[in-house]
């Protein structure tokens, strides 16, 4: 029985372009937000929350990930409490130097391994506007991620497949 691990890793092509995501951040971060058309919220929206765990689960639920300011991120737990981890969206860090539609991409392009008491995972690595070339890099690059990730390597492994929404699921490796 292998012990738990979690892992995340970036990927050359996105393979989910659809995230939503939310600048937790100063005025200058937000402002920089407003430009590039991504949600955000400053301090004193944070403050209206008031901990309140049914807003916070919601904001939680309402974006797939948080990006937030250097000098902000140590304010976060404090003003929303747990609610952000216990979801698994606890906030990136933004720092004033980065760019942020660069980050934004490099965060949608990061898929994270994680494995807990079931033996088994699932993980994007496409999506079905990539050419045949893309899914195939994808899959390979994530695949060999994983296996880093094992004691036993490939020997851990027992079958990995690729599956698209709707469709049936293809053995790739036995």
């Amino acid at each position: 029985r292998d012990k738990r691990f979690s892992g995340p890793f970036r990927l050359p092509t996105v393979p989910r372009p659809n995230l939503k995501c939310c600048m937790l951040g100063n005025a200058a971060h937000c402002e920089q937000a407003d430009r590039i058309g991504v949600d955000h919220m400053s301090v004193e929206d944070l403050k209206k929350l008031n901990k309140n765990k049914k807003l916070v689960k919601k904001l939680a639920k309402r974006y797939d990930f948080f990006l937030a300011s250097d000098n902000m991120i140590k304010q976060i737990p404090r003003l929303l409490g747990p609610g952000l981890t216990k979801a698994g969206k606890f906030p990136t860090l933004l720092s004033s130097s980065d760019d942020m539609q660069e980050k934004i991409d490099e965060v949608k392009s990061t898929i994270k391994f994680q494995m807990k008491k079931v033996m088994c995972l699932n993980v994007a690595v496409a999506n079905v506007d990539m050419d045949k070339q893309q899914v195939i890099v994808n899959t390979q690059l994530a695949s060999n991620f994983l296996t880093s990730l094992l004691k036993k390597q490939w020997q851990n492994i027992g079958q990995i497949y690729v599956k698209s929404t709707m469709g049936p699921a293809f053995q790739i490796y036995f």
